[in-house]
């Protein structure tokens, strides 16, 4: 008798209002289903209901009359593990209705991992956050950058810390096979590492080896990695770099298809830009890199090498990241002088009187990073090779952007804008997309990916992570000159069933959660 009892209150405590109804909105339920007009009610932290609900009562009645309804986003290539804890209320994000964001990605990653876990849920961010391992950092724990292959015991090593951040609740491995350290291990480590990652659940991402002259290697790269690692792997940021290699899209994009024809769980994330943005770095070779910005400096003190140093980042300038012309490469920001941000490659060459050449370009570039380097956006991709990835059916949408400090710096206006742009500029204006589908990039698709099965869709039972928007007003105002500019039309979000952002304006209010990976014993 006692049991039904319990069975009873509990139903009765079902029954009572919800805690809040959003009603008339044009639904879409995060799985590309056809949208369908209708309500969603939240409980607690959950969705309790949606669909048809006349005669349903809340504490809180919010009217979408004219809005649309969906998932929040979830941004599984994010940078913001600095940002949020200067910035906890993530007001970037969620002007874009991205409600969770995983981090760790290229390889970096905090080692070891629970203590900074523990500093995130401290933190109370205003948005889920989750987090993977990455391969960079776990080879630099133990070999620092030496470019070199592991010794047995090291491998062991390795393998150690990939396992105990699986059990701390990462979500896999990422590797940053273009940067130090990861660019010195070849294949086989990556694999014996990702294995560990595997046997917990979890997923490997990848920024490739090349996404430019190699980019077809690195893309089969990556398929083997998970082939044989035998665990998901995720070709990340893909994007195609370089003058000379656009329109390689087409065969990446059939390579793709044809591992998952023959069993390979391969899948793709990418930001909508025709930018990328990373260190001032990227420009040199990785074997000059090797000991740090000290070892480099003494390299290009010597003249044979320098030499050597200086036709690489010729030819970077030429077909590379520069696409042929130094006003391609834009300073997001540069310690050593504050000024430079927003200004150009050419620009810094034009200031010293000189020719705006390549060869110039290239001294001026050894100048910089002797002097430490510089963030840099590199205008480099081309616009068919964007939209042919973003319409493949297992391409999710992500930032690669992070938190900012609001009006620092010149940023990637990924950070602002990333997913807003989808909708409005690829959805609403050139059609590439649906709105459906969109979303489902958005939403499900990256839940499924990283086994996050209490989120990105609209069912009962799923988490209350939800945006609330308006079609025609969707604008990513952020810009390549001035990209602090938050997104516009989204009207309400909530997180785990608290309203972030209402009526258009932030509540303050911080209920993000951290996210554990599949590895992590239940507790």
């Amino acid at each position: 008798m006692r049991g039904i009892g319990l069975l009873l209150a509990a139903a009765a405590a079902w029954a009572q209002p919800y805690d809040a109804l959003l009603t008339n909105g044009r639904i879409y339920d995060g799985a590309g289903n056809a949208w369908f007009l209708g309500s969603v009610a939240i409980r607690g932290d959950q969705i309790a209901a949606a669909g048809r609900l006349p005669s349903a009562q809340a504490r809180l009645i919010i009217d979408c009359s004219g809005l649309s309804i969906s998932p929040g986003a979830i941004d599984t290539h994010s940078h913001a593990r600095s940002g949020i804890f200067d910035t906890p209320g993530a007001e970037n994000l969620i002007r874009q209705g991205v409600t969770t964001f995983i981090e760790g990605p290229d390889g970096g990653s905090p080692i070891p991992l629970a203590p900074f876990l523990q500093k995130l849920a401290a933190a109370r961010p205003a948005v889920n956050a989750g987090l993977l391992t990455g391969h960079g950092s776990v080879r630099s724990a133990v070999m620092g950058s030496e470019n070199r292959l592991a010794t047995p015991a090291e491998l062991d090593r390795m393998r150690a810390i990939v396992r105990q951040a699986m059990l701390d609740g990462a979500f896999g491995i990422s590797t940053g096979l273009f940067y130090v350290p990861g660019n010195y291990a070849p294949t086989e480590e990556v694999i014996e590492l990702a294995k560990v990652a595997g046997t917990f659940g979890g997923i490997h991402t990848s920024h490739m080896r090349d996404e430019a002259a190699k980019v077809l290697d690195s893309v089969a790269e990556t398929i083997r990695i998970g082939e044989e690692g035998r665990l998901p792997t995720q070709l990340t940021h893909h994007k195609i770099i370089g003058g000379p290699n656009w329109g390689k899209s087409v065969e990446t994009l059939r390579m793709v298809d044809a591992a998952r024809e023959r069993g390979v769980d391969v899948t793709i994330d990418q930001y909508p830009y025709t930018a990328s943005s990373t260190g001032f770095a990227a420009l040199f070779p990785q074997w000059a890199q090797s000991g740090g910005q000290k070892a480099l400096v003494e390299r290009l003190d010597a003249p044979e090498t320098r030499a050597r140093i200086r036709a690489v980042v010729i030819d970077r300038i030429r077909t590379d990241r520069g696409a042929g012309d130094p006003r391609n490469i834009q300073f997001a920001s540069c310690g050593f002088d504050k000024s430079l941000a927003g200004k150009t490659l050419a620009d810094y060459v034009a200031a010293r009187g000189l020719p705006v050449t390549i060869e110039n370009a290239a001294d001026a570039a050894l100048e910089i990073q002797r002097k430490g380097g510089c963030s840099t956006i590199y205008h480099s991709m081309n616009e068919q090779d964007l939209e042919r990835i973003l319409r493949h059916p297992h391409t999710m949408v992500a930032s690669d952007g992070g938190v900012p400090l609001f009006g620092r710096d010149v940023p990637h206006p990924r950070n602002y804008g990333a997913f807003t742009r989808v909708l409005a500029r690829y959805v609403r204006e050139k059609r590439a997309l649906t709105m459906e589908d969109a979303i489902r990039k958005m939403t499900s698709l990256p839940a499924a990916r990283f086994r996050i099965q209490d989120r990105g869709l609209i069912r009962p039972g799923m988490k209350a992570d939800l945006a609330v928007f308006d079609e025609s007003k969707l604008a990513d105002k952020a810009t390549f000159e001035k990209p602090h500019q938050y997104s516009e039309g989204y009207v309400h979000v909530f997180v785990n069933g608290q309203a972030v952002l209402r009526d258009g304006k932030m509540t303050g209010v911080r209920p993000g959660r951290v996210l554990y990976g599949p590895g992590r014993p239940a507790r």
